[in-house]
């Protein structure tokens, strides 16, 4: 197996597919309201508008939570979308905590926690993380959420903290990701890193950046060949190493 203890997972669209959840929300709340607009944008400009207030985050004083009601109230307000009720804003909001999972991770999770501790290491809040894990039958060994280390990823000290309470060293450590500036991140901390694509997590648009996984030790479009590859690589390695693409 490969010489790391820890897998932790980036939640938001790694385990989550939150595009599909939230446009499903939007179009119920459109229909019953009478409103049409291009849901799947107004869901990926809604994803961005939260990321940027997230991302990066030193002890702000709120959660994602907070910050998923704030956006919606002032993009419904900027549309001039006044029908959708608080009734119809809670729905949206909430629809966060009963996101689906990808229906490939599940099955990969049970075989990767027979060798590793798996982690939720996320920007997402505590009960955000508990509500879709009791929902999907997710079971974590644990989870940490920036949430409650008062500093987000992508800030370095985020990275160390989650290693420090780990009580592992960053080597020990493989981040999971869709994401390449979490993966960059843990990587400018000493963590290993994967790279799992998921090209619908954007819905239509597909995903707002290049794919950069030259750093990478396992690259794929699905988790169930993750276990396979980690439960096959017997070498110890440091540093950059090739990518395994699958």
């Amino acid at each position: 197996m490969l010489a790391v203890k820890v897998l932790v997972f980036d939640t938001g669209g790694t385990i989550l597919d939150w595009h599909s959840g939230l446009v499903a929300t939007l179009n119920e709340c459109g229909a019953r309201r009478g409103v049409e607009r291009r849901w799947y944008e107004f869901a990926n400009e809604y994803r961005r508008r939260a990321l940027r207030r997230m991302v990066g985050a030193v002890d702000p004083g709120f959660n994602i939570d907070d910050v998923h009601r704030e956006v919606l109230d002032g993009m419904l307000a900027e549309e001039r979308i006044d029908a959708f009720s608080p009734e119809d804003r809670r729905a949206i909001t909430q629809r966060w905590h009963e996101l689906e999972n990808w229906p490939d991770f599940a099955a990969a999770l049970a075989r990767l926690r027979a060798q590793y501790v798996c982690v939720s290491f996320t920007i997402l809040s505590l009960s955000l993380v508990i509500d879709t894990a009791r929902s999907n039958g997710i079971i974590w060994d644990a989870v940490i959420s920036c949430e409650m280390l008062k500093v987000y990823k992508t800030r370095p000290e985020a990275y160390r903290l989650a290693a420090k309470y780990l009580a592992v060293s960053p080597g020990d450590i493989l981040m999971v990701a869709c994401h390449n500036f979490d993966l960059d991140a843990a990587r400018g901390e000493g963590y290993r890193t994967a790279f799992v694509r998921r090209p619908e997590e954007w819905g239509p648009a597909g995903p707002p950046t290049q794919y950069q996984i030259w750093h990478v030790i396992w690259s794929s479009p699905a988790f169930p060949s993750l276990p396979t590859f980690l439960g096959r690589d017997q070498s110890p390695r440091t540093g950059p190493v090739a990518v395994v693409a699958v």
